[in-house]
């Protein structure tokens, strides 16, 4: 069986189209990895090879045995498709969590993302919340959210309230709140395991300035947080840009609606 024709290779260079078409991946910016299962991956074994092994900075031993299909440092989303060998590759976790190989792909000397330090305690964390039902993490430039990361507090509470109060669907989408973070160094250990932390309870962080992390159980879930929050942010930009809010949703409404979902809104926020 040909691995690029396999349905997670679809799934990356599907949602790699949406975000170059979106405007979230300028040049080389955003990045990508999912974890592929064990009985996924069972039918492609054949195609992989025995790469380079990188020690990891800080083990993961919850992703021991564990493939990811991850997005290439330098990578543009607009050539994903085009060019899977070279834009994409396939590492393995080995048995102790210390270190990973490339088993496929990154053709022409390349190698994975610049922020795989984050991209793996961020799976690790979701792997372990999510029952192991969380596979996705995505990483975008989403205008709207960075945008709005410059003129609203820094503050999970703040944000979380402002942007479910724009559409219903952002309180069912994610009840949890939109965690958010203050300007970090992209690609240090530090930004990765500060994500991972905030990860333990928000499925979407916000870092400031610079982009969104979604995760989920698929591209599209993990695409469709990312979309639905970006495009709350837009419509309370030009709000903003009109004035300021006049009236809105109210907090006793956002708890009925989640509660006709069997949801409970992240505590605090709209208290």
């Amino acid at each position: 069986m040909d691995i690029l024709k396999s349905p997670f290779m679809s799934d990356m260079t599907r949602i790699s189209r949406e975000i170059y078409a979106k405007g979230w991946g300028e040049a080389n910016g955003g990045n990508i990895s999912l974890r592929i299962t064990p009985g996924e991956m069972h039918a492609y074994l054949h195609c992989l090879t025995s790469g380079p092994t990188v020690e990891l900075s800080k083990a993961v031993p919850e992703l021991a045995g564990d493939y990811f299909l991850v997005t290439g440092t330098g990578v543009f989303f607009r050539n994903v498709a085009e060019y899977p060998h070279e834009s994409l590759g396939i590492v393995k976790v080995n048995e102790d969590g210390a270190s990973y190989t490339v088993v496929w792909g990154y053709a022409s000397g390349g190698r994975p993302t610049s922020e795989l330090p984050t991209h793996l305690p961020a799976h690790a964390t979701r792997k372990r919340v999510t029952n192991g039902e969380s596979r996705v993490v995505l990483h975008t430039h989403a205008t709207n959210l960075i945008a709005l990361s410059f003129v609203l507090p820094l503050d999970t509470k703040i944000v979380s309230r402002e942007l479910w109060e724009m559409m219903s669907e952002c309180v069912v989408l994610f009840p949890e709140g939109l965690g958010v973070m203050k300007w970090m160094m992209p690609g240090s250990e530090e930004i990765g395991q500060e994500t991972a932390k905030m990860l333990e309870k928000h499925a979407l962080v916000l870092w400031a300035h610079h982009g969104i992390f979604g995760a989920g159980k698929s591209m599209d879930q993990a695409f469709g947080l990312i979309e639905t929050a970006d495009k709350a942010a837009e419509m309370l930009l030009k709000v903003m840009a009109a004035g300021g809010k006049k009236q809105a949703i109210a907090a006793e409404e956002l708890k009925a609606l989640a509660s006709t979902f069997g949801l409970t809104p992240m505590a605090g926020v709209l208290d």
